[in-house]
């Protein structure tokens, strides 16, 4: 059974949840490997001097297709690479989040030299049931049944469906293909959930009489175009329904118990990080602007978000990473359901199970980290296992943090008395292309102490 970070994505067409896998039975396997381990190799040498690709073999792609791995290249025949450029390519294949281990290196033959991308594919067919957590909390597990198909048809597509029970039911189904039209780098992902999802604003609850549940039923369509490695945008089209259980002005954004809302958002990204799952280095960018309803049923508002992050090494293995953050609403009403809130998808350590919510939200995050374990590549060997679900690349890091927080209403200027901060420390386990779990302790402003469990990165 899997144990995940359940994100749902929204039917307002937000992020896709975080594929996680079973921390019980993979710590297992990591704590007594004398036991299980057929082979754990460290991490491969690329102490290589500059040399000259004349030509890139690729083995080990037993299903993906070739040019899958080239699209992520940062350099082509011909180019001078180093030691440097390779690991850096290495983790952005490791991004597809379909391989269990990459290397590359040079063999030269006579005056030629070949670059050699050897991968080893993950298993890519998980049917499977898993225990999920909702708003990234422990009390608010849900259970079901995930079936994925990654890599389907050896083309880094995605089909999904899944049904959950416990908090927050659910059904969805989704199709990712990432080059609907090859030559012309067009992207295509189809979307559709029904959740009976909690209510989470405490405002709502107040003006509702008691805590409530709300129906939301909807489905996107999304058309982007990857301009080169780093850039990308695309457009996407949906339809939400709201259904909550009674009338109360101001719950939704019209004027009745239900909304059904048509929506229409542009987003782009810039994203030049190395290992998209846990970075070291690069930067990311994504601004989204989203407008729902155009004046249908006198619903017309608008939600905006800015996300900017930079990874960089500070000095040797000590890395740095830092977030700025900010969820903007404005229009004619605004729903409870899309409020900006801190204690859900976005958190500060220090105030991590407390709750905010405002019309806008601003988050700003700091943290440095040092290995502890660079990279240990383990080999399973269990019977009736297949080996692609038993290849791991193992990491453990030391961390340090400082971030802040605060909700806005509109109108209000932004309080600061209000705002949530806190700092600390910690260590995250990496077992890739699976899972990440952190274990942390951190301190608030007013001095109070929490340990944090947590799975996935923090940003």
């Amino acid at each position: 059974m899997l144990i995940r970070n359940y994100e749902l994505r929204s039917a307002s067409g937000g992020r896709n949840y975080e594929k996680l896998i079973g921390l019980f039975l993979l710590s297992f396997f990591i704590l007594v490997p004398e036991i299980f381990c057929q082979t754990a190799t460290s991490k491969p040498d690329y102490s290589f001097k500059p040399f000259r690709v004349d030509s890139i073999a690729i083995s080990g792609n037993n299903i993906t297709e070739p040019e899958i791995i080239l699209t992520e290249l940062t350099f082509s025949k011909g180019d001078i690479v180093d030691s440097t450029k390779l690991r850096f390519n290495r983790e952005r294949i490791y991004s597809l989040g379909i391989f269990t281990n990459v290397r590359l290196y040079p063999e030269s033959n006579q005056d030629k030299t070949t670059l050699v991308i050897e991968v080893s594919e993950s298993w890519y067919i998980w049917p499977i049931p898993f225990l999920a957590l909702r708003d990234r909390d422990w009390k608010k597990a849900t259970f079901g049944l995930d079936v994925l198909i990654m890599n389907f048809r050896g083309r880094n597509e995605k089909l999904r469906t899944s049904f959950s029970l416990g908090y927050d039911p659910s059904f969805t189904i989704q199709y990712a293909k990432p080059y609907w039209f090859r030559k012309e780098a067009i992207y295509f992902d189809a979307y559709f959930v029904y959740v009976n999802q909690n209510n989470k604003s405490r405002n709502a609850e107040i003006l509702f009489g008691e805590k409530f549940k709300q129906k939301f039923i909807g489905g996107n369509i999304t058309v982007g175009k990857r301009f080169n490695l780093f850039n990308k945008a695309d457009v996407y089209v949906g339809f939400t329904y709201v259904e909550t259980p009674k009338f109360v002005p101001n719950i939704n954004a019209a004027d009745s118990r239900i909304d059904r809302l048509p929506y229409l958002g542009l987003r782009y990204y810039y994203d030049s990080r190395d290992l998209a799952q846990f970075p070291k280095e690069g930067i990311f960018f994504n601004a989204d602007i989203l407008k729902k309803g155009f004046g249908t049923s006198g619903v017309d508002y608008n939600i905006f978000n800015a996300d900017f992050r930079e990874y960089r090494t500070v000095y040797k293995s000590l890395s740095s990473k830092w977030r700025l953050f900010s969820r903007q609403t404005f229009g004619k009403l605004i729903p409870f359901y899309d409020y900006s809130f801190l204690g859900y998808n976005e958190r500060v350590r220090g105030h991590f199970t407390q709750r905010s919510e405002g019309n806008n939200l601003y988050l700003s995050q700091l943290e440095f980290k040092y290995p502890l374990l660079t990279e240990i590549n383990i080999h399973l060997d269990l019977p009736l296992i297949p080996k692609a679900l038993l290849t791991y690349r193992v990491e453990i890091y030391a961390q340090t943090f400082v971030e802040g927080g605060v909700t806005q209403m509109r109108g209000d200027p932004i309080n600061l008395s209000h705002a949530f901060s806190g700092y600390g420390f910690g260590f995250t386990g990496l077992i890739l292309p699976y899972n990440i779990a952190r274990l942390e302790f951190a301190i608030n402003e007013l001095g109070k102490t929490e340990i944090i469990f947590d799975l996935g990165i923090s940003f």
